[in-house]
């Protein structure tokens, strides 16, 4: 794998719906992976899955594509964000999760070059699409990120 992949990350709280769709059509987004274990939630608003699909398709014809296997278990979200868990444990928890899953051999190196992995948080340091980047680029070892 000599081609390097180049994969975002983007957070949708704290961003109007303008300042989402344009960041991606400017960075030239070609398709978007939820990361969301739950992406109907009524807190998501413009991100809701219907909604973003046919936004996605019609403001930047943006593919959109749903990865579960991207996404935290309600267990391991629930002990960090319900139960107050520290950032250290609900790091190694997913980590141990994505291993499991072998998520490396679940999705492909074709799929995510120019891919934006998506969840709600608004920064990537404690978020876990940085952490599902960052486990790809480990495994595969030529990934350029870049936090939209």
């Amino acid at each position: 794998m000599s081609n390097s992949i180049n994969l975002f990350t983007i957070g949708f709280t704290q961003k109007t719906a303008q300042q989402f769709f344009d960041t991606l059509v400017k960075s030239g987004v070609k398709r978007v992976v939820d990361t969301r274990l739950n992406n109907i939630s009524q807190l998501a608003g413009f991100t809701k899955r219907g909604d973003l699909e046919y936004f996605l398709r019609k403001i930047g014809d943006i593919e959109y594509v749903h990865i579960l296997d991207l996404a935290p278990t309600k267990d391991i979200l629930d002990d960090y964000k319900k139960n107050k868990g520290d950032w250290e444990t609900y790091e190694n928890k997913f980590l141990a999760l994505m291993r499991d899953r072998q998520i490396e051999q679940k999705v492909s190196p074709q799929l995510l070059d120019g891919s934006c992995l998506l969840c709600s948080e608004a920064k990537p340091h404690h978020c876990h699409r940085r952490l599902v980047a960052e486990y790809l680029r480990d495994k595969w070892g030529n990934i350029t990120i870049s936090h939209l």
